[in-house]
């Protein structure tokens, strides 16, 4: 069944004001992209630190290639700029564990290759008139841009936990809150709510269309699930009984020895975690970091109740029940503000559980947008009228029940690339990754 579109992002373009908003967008990431790339040494930009992640300098790289690709040759019409490379840093083409072994430009090439794809794609913005086609249409290339270098800028800083030696990113503390002591859990009414967009211009296609989902009333938590809950379940044996878990997931934490969230360790009778280079206390009242899928849903089935689905998780965070709209954030309309999440690297960990009031959703649930992803029961699927574009290896080749989704970003997430529509997906193993989760049971369990 096909919505009547009730997100509330306009169709109608202001050339310059659009204009403005992508140089800003474009700028911002370009702008952590260098911090990223420049605040460690040569050796560990080339170095690959896991398995599962590129060097630096690749991803550096690659973020001028896919911005040459869709900007300068396919909005503006231009010639190759070094066609050789293409290969180099196609991601689907090249593995990560092999990306080391590649001929990859060295860091000072890299920054100068993307530093004149960039002086061009300058150019080119200052004559866009955003109009011709589905690609240039509100400025969406430009945007799908922006928001691919943001992915990697995440990415990056996944590498920079990873990477072992000393600190070499510093950021400021969120701002200290009281312990929160409002309603564990929220009830979600039952009923139908528009899901997806059809209207948001710079929305990637596995955000569309809007369409009608129905929902049976269910209780969500009120915050993401902290350190301390989770080492309760640690120290309940959760790790050590089987029940718990899906057969997969057993199988997993046993042959890899899990027995913790990843960078955790036991130090007498506290735990420690190792952040971005410098070992700490873990802090109780953050939400819980570097969980796998398995591990989320073992949590929730020791707590007696379960991870939302992606459709439930959409609807606590942008269903309003006075108007039964769909709003494009928790909060309501407005871009994210420093006050409504914890986004845009400004703070290198989630906020305390409870914070940012202003950022609750019309029901009251708390964080949806930012601190850590989360993740949800449901696999990764096209929505009804689903259509590729403007590549289908975007989305369509990871459609399937081997990706589980994750929704609402993390601390590390800019607001160009975290939308309440916004979609990721992981397999259900992954832990580096800036994960955490909430749960939630049904009205009559």
């Amino acid at each position: 069944m096909t919505a009547p579109e009730t997100d509330t992002a306009t169709t109608e373009v202001d050339t310059e004001a659009l204009r403005e908003r992508v140089l800003a967008s474009l700028t911002t990431a370009r702008d952590r992209t260098t911090l990223l790339t420049s605040c460690v040494e040569g050796p560990d930009l080339t170095a690959q630190h896991s398995p599962l992640m590129s060097p630096l300098v690749w991803d550096l790289a690659h973020i001028g290639n896919q911005e040459e690709l869709w900007l300068l040759r396919a909005v503006g019409g231009r010639d190759a700029m070094r066609p050789e490379i293409d290969s180099l840093y196609d991601a689907f083409e090249h593995p990560r564990a092999e990306r080391p072994s590649l001929p990859l430009l060295p860091p000072a090439e890299a920054r100068r290759y993307a530093a004149e794809v960039r002086g061009r794609v300058m150019d080119l913005l200052a004559g866009a008139d955003f109009h011709g086609t589905r690609l240039t249409e509100a400025g969406f290339a430009f945007g799908m841009i922006a928001q691919h270098e943001q992915q990697h800028d995440e990415t990056m800083l996944i590498t920079h936990q990873l990477r072992k030696g000393p600190q070499a990113l510093t950021a400021p503390d969120p701002e200290p809150v009281s312990p929160f002591t409002g309603p564990a859990e929220v009830l979600v009414p039952g009923g139908p709510f528009t899901m997806g967009t059809s209207a948001e211009p710079w929305a990637l296609d596995n955000e569309r269309p809007a369409h009608v989902r129905e929902v049976a009333p269910f209780w969500i938590d009120t915050t993401p699930v902290t350190n301390g809950a989770y080492q309760a379940f640690i120290e309940d044996g959760g790790y050590d009984t089987e029940r718990w878990w899906t057969p997969e997931g057993w199988r997993h934490i046993k042959q890899h020895s899990i027995t913790a969230p990843l960078f955790w360790r036991r130090d007498g009778d506290r735990w420690l975690r190792r952040h971005f280079g410098v070992t700490e206390a873990v802090p109780r009242d953050e939400p819980v970091l570097h969980v796998s899928w398995y591990e989320a849903d073992a949590y929730a089935r020791w707590a007696g109740r379960r991870l939302p689905t992606e459709t439930e998780w959409e609807k606590a965070a942008r269903h309003d029940p006075v108007t039964g709209r769909s709003l494009r954030y928790p909060w309501g309309d407005a871009d994210p503000a420093p006050e409504h999440a914890n986004l845009g690297q400004r703070h290198l960990r989630p906020a305390p559980a409870g914070s940012y009031p202003a950022g609750a959703s019309p029901l009251g649930v708390r964080q949806l947008i930012g601190d850590v992803w989360e993740w949800t029961a449901s696999d990764f699927l096209p929505y009804p009228g689903f259509q590729a574009f403007p590549y289908k290896e975007y989305s369509e080749v990871f459609f399937g029940s081997d990706h589980k989704v994750l929704r609402g970003g993390s601390f590390a997430v800019d607001p160009v690339a975290c939308r309440g529509t916004f979609r990721n997906w992981d397999y259900p193993i992954r832990r580096q990754i800036f994960s955490g989760f909430r749960t939630a049971r049904s009205e009559a369990v």
